[in-house]
């Protein structure tokens, strides 16, 4: 009896499929987007995204923050089973004990070597994609093997989060003014959590966590204003980290739509386009029909950043310089 024939998806993920065993796509290479496989191959965009899906489920392919979709590092094969030795042999190469040595790990395990590891997973695929068992198969060990190092994910978390903050490089010379100080701190946050996508997530204001690190970066940004009581001091700070923290925090947000959907934000906007066209034609919504026609990136996270830094500086400065003024100061 005659097989049918596989769907349309299933063919497109054996066809990439094939490309990455021949090596056409070698890993970290990024394979075609959807777009390009609805040009290609001539399906929808539900079908391409199917494709996109699978491949990642069959542990092909990663999504790559900034990069988009590319072919994962090939697993590595389980060693061969050994054959039992004859007694001779055994007695030509006696076997050592297998009892570990003061200070020796599991198969490089430490500490440190895992906080790296969970620092690779959640940069690559998200906070969600982290796990105790997700964490231990980058050794090839079992998930027992990591609580004589952690005693659990969430003191994990607050270690890769610690770890994130410690690679910090403050600014030598420091800018000496309050502002520029202030202005340096955000960018030094910015950078961080475009490094670490899932950090701007897990940082919380009402429910802050213990990072010393953290913290530090935090006084040194705030250390040249001057004039000011503490609760409006610490008011300020806390507002300064919360726009980077709550901005930054679409990165995580796009990387997490980008593996559900298999479309990064440039093809989602593209594929939504038609609707919004048909909303804002309308008339009705005036504001949104001002900005027809100009760059569709023309609002992005960096932008948002930018405005809304400089809009607190702005404020900022008229409530520190007045006061200053009040009191005879010079800011």
């Amino acid at each position: 009896m005659e097989q049918p024939a596989p769907p349309p998806y299933r063919r497109i993920v054996d066809e990439i499929r094939r490309r990455i065993d021949t090596g056409e796509l070698a890993p970290g290479d990024r394979v075609p987007s959807t777009r390009r496989i609805t040009q290609e191959w001539g399906v929808a965009m539900a079908t391409a995204t199917k494709v996109l899906t699978t491949l990642r489920q069959e542990g092909l392919v990663r999504a790559v923050p900034g990069v988009g979709t590319v072919v994962d590092e090939p697993k590595p094969e389980p060693e061969p089973e050994r054959r039992p030795q004859s007694p001779s042999q055994r007695a030509a190469r006696p076997e050592l004990p297998r009892t570990r040595r003061p200070g020796e790990t599991d198969r490089g395990l430490s500490r440190e070597s895992v906080v790296r590891a969970g620092l690779k997973i959640a940069d690559a695929e998200g906070l969600r994609a982290l796990s105790m068992r997700r964490v231990a198969a980058e050794f090839g060990v079992s998930s027992m093997a990591l609580y004589r190092h952690v005693a659990n994910k969430d003191e994990l978390v607050v270690l890769m989060a610690d770890a994130a903050f410690r690679d910090v490089v403050l600014p030598d010379p420091a800018p000496d003014g309050w502002r520029a100080r202030m202005e340096a701190g955000a960018r030094l946050q910015w950078e961080l959590y475009q490094r670490h996508p899932w950090l701007a997530h897990y940082l919380s204001i009402t429910r802050p966590q213990p990072m010393p690190r953290a913290m530090a970066l935090i006084e040194w940004t705030m250390e040249r204003v001057t004039g000011v009581d503490p609760v409006t001091l610490i008011h300020m700070a806390v507002t300064l980290l919360n726009h980077v923290r709550a901005t930054a925090a679409g990165f995580e947000d796009d990387l997490e739509a980008e593996q559900e959907s298999g479309m990064d934000q440039s093809q989602w906007m593209a594929s939504m386009e038609p609707v919004f066209e048909g909303i804002v034609s309308s008339g009705s919504y005036p504001m949104y029909g001002g900005v027809a026609g100009h760059d569709d990136d023309m609002v992005n996270l960096t932008s948002l950043f930018e405005f809304g830094l400089a809009r607190l500086l702005d404020g900022m400065a008229a409530l520190v310089e007045g006061r200053a003024a009040g009191s005879g100061g010079v800011s």
